[in-house]
């Protein structure tokens, strides 16, 4: 039986849909506002106040329009002066997520196969963008690419902390199969749990198809040390809080209509509150920009919040139980995290290879979080680990940027190579 509570959560996603519904016909008269104000056959284009009415025009429609799934977008990469092609395909798929194969016909045949595991966190795949890229050339890149929640019907069931865990292995399993060789495995900031989860369970089982290696980057391993806002968020109130405030259910016509959900505009509402002056900045300057017609930097502004504003729907279950298990009781750290009935035992790991890596400014994942995934693993011989603590970085400069090219990847990619191991 529906409660009050029940009605109230489907009725605040129906707002929602119907807010955005009824934006439409205003959408569409400022779009087409903005094109008779930049068109070159307007005679008064040049004037401050058409630059200005047209600039308003494009800031309104991006304010209210829906941000669909951005594409990796990757094409071609360069490999020792030569281009390779890059074919994306979808060779093995679970219901909530896609694995990604990001092939180079012409690439070498002995290339190291790595499973990039994204963050299931409000936002697609894609922002790992810059990772993928600078990976692509010497490695065998496959990606996780998860499904909006509200596009899997309530017919596939549950999708929580374990089953996360469960997809690990299995893709795991798959890249072993199809390239013979234990697969690289790099999860970036909050797949790094279920990630060392998995690689505890295989070593504990002797999966033929555990991972040659892990590197962990910004991840939640023990969020004790050094704990950020993100931390405090989730230990500031009750998990009751999160179930009865955050969680919605699907509403009709959505494939997933009835799946409750954190939905990813209530995401997107944290994300943006964590940082308001910032985001406020940044808008005030692209209306600056698109009136003084400065293309490049307006460019840039399109770019980011093209793929910032783009997110997904994430399950119940599944958000709930990382932050419970995660963020308010730290259970891996303290060696009381189960995998269904089993305890997880990261001793276990004896020759998986551990490789961590932290940003000096991170302000989500603090300093040492990550790190401790070392103090888990307490039969992995020393040859088999590493850290890496890259400076004057933030989170997403961990995986994206400048230091993230020049500094980061290589250190990856040289411990990645160092540590193959055939599939037996």
């Amino acid at each position: 039986m529906q409660t009050k509570n029940d009605e109230g959560q489907a009725m605040l996603y129906h707002a929602y849909e119907y807010t955005h519904a009824a934006m439409g016909p205003m959408r569409q008269a400022a779009r087409m506002g903005q094109q008779m104000l930049t068109s070159p056959f307007n005679p008064m284009v040049s004037t401050y106040q058409a630059r200005a009415t047209a600039a308003a025009c494009e800031m309104f429609i991006n304010a209210t329009r829906r941000y669909g799934k951005p594409e990796f977008g990757i094409d071609t990469v360069e490999l020792n002066g030569k281009t390779l092609d890059v074919v994306e395909s979808v060779p093995f798929a679970l219901p909530f997520c896609d694995l990604l194969h990001m092939s180079k016909p012409d690439a070498p045949a002995d290339q190291t196969p790595v499973l990039i595991v994204a963050p299931m966190s409000g936002h697609y795949a894609t922002l790992l963008r810059g990772t993928v890229r600078q990976m692509l050339p010497d490695h065998d890149v496959y990606v996780t690419d998860w499904v909006d929640a509200r596009d899997v019907p309530l017919s596939e069931g549950r999708f929580d902390l374990d089953d996360y865990t469960d997809y690990v292995m299995e893709q795991c399993r798959y890249i072993a199969k199809v390239t013979g060789e234990r697969p690289a495995v790099l999860a970036v900031c909050q797949p790094g749990v279920p990630v060392l989860v998995a690689a505890s369970l295989m070593a504990e089982d002797g999966d033929p198809a555990r991972p040659a290696s892990v590197t962990l980057m910004g991840s939640p391993i023990d969020v004790t040390k050094n704990p950020k806002q993100p931390n405090e968020l989730a230990t500031g109130r009750p998990l009751s809080w999160f179930e009865n405030n955050v969680i919605v259910t699907v509403p009709f016509p959505n494939k997933g209509y009835m799946r409750r959900v954190y939905p990813g505009f209530l995401q997107l509402s944290g994300f943006m509150s964590m940082n308001m002056d910032r985001h406020v900045d940044a808008h005030v300057k692209q209306f600056r920009n698109l009136i003084k017609g400065d293309g490049d930097s307006a460019e840039q502004h399109r770019t980011f919040y093209d793929e910032y504003n783009a997110v997904m729907d994430m399950t119940a279950e599944f958000y709930l139980q990382t932050i419970e298990r995660v963020f308010q009781k730290g259970l891996l750290a303290t060696g009381e995290y189960m995998y269904r009935d089993r305890l997880v035992e990261p001793s276990a790991i004896t020759d998986i290879a551990l490789m961590t890596i932290e940003g000096e400014m991170d302000d989500i994942t603090g300093l040492g979080q990550t790190e401790a995934a070392h103090t888990l693993a307490t039969n992995l011989p020393d040859d088999k680990r590493a850290h890496y603590v890259q400076a004057k970085v933030g989170h997403y400069g961990v995986f994206n940027g400048s230091r993230w090219r020049q500094f980061i990847q290589p250190k990856v990619a040289e411990f990645m190579q160092a540590q193959r191991a055939p599939f037996a």
